[in-house]
């Protein structure tokens, strides 16, 4: 019997070195951008878009994105994460976001 689940598209927003290390190590075949403009490009219905808080200015630019978005960002910046929650955005602190990409529970 083959696994009719397939893993879906990856695409992160992120410019940390450390940061894509760990997402590239977690989804080898992720897509990583720079920019909100590129990560809506290239986002899709069916895609994954794992993004860097910290390099949106506007959490509501990520409307924009298809697909589902789960961002992280500071846990000192409420502000911020609660601004991503309002667009619709998973917004999680930083350390679990990375807890949860490291035990295979994030996605």
């Amino acid at each position: 019997m083959t696994n009719e689940l397939e893993t879906p598209a990856i695409i992160a927003l992120s410019v940390d070195l450390m940061d894509r290390s760990k997402l590239s190590g977690a989804f080898p075949d992720a897509r990583i951008v720079r920019s909100v403009d590129a990560l809506i490009e290239a986002s899709n219905d069916d895609a994954v878009c794992l993004v860097d808080l910290s390099r949106v200015g506007d959490p509501a630019q990520l409307t924009a994105v298809t697909g589902r978005v789960i961002g992280f960002g500071s846990h000192v910046d409420e502000a911020q994460l609660d601004a991503a929650s309002a667009a619709g955005i998973e917004a999680l602190p930083r350390s679990l976001f990375f807890r949860r990409l490291q035990d295979g529970s994030l996605i």
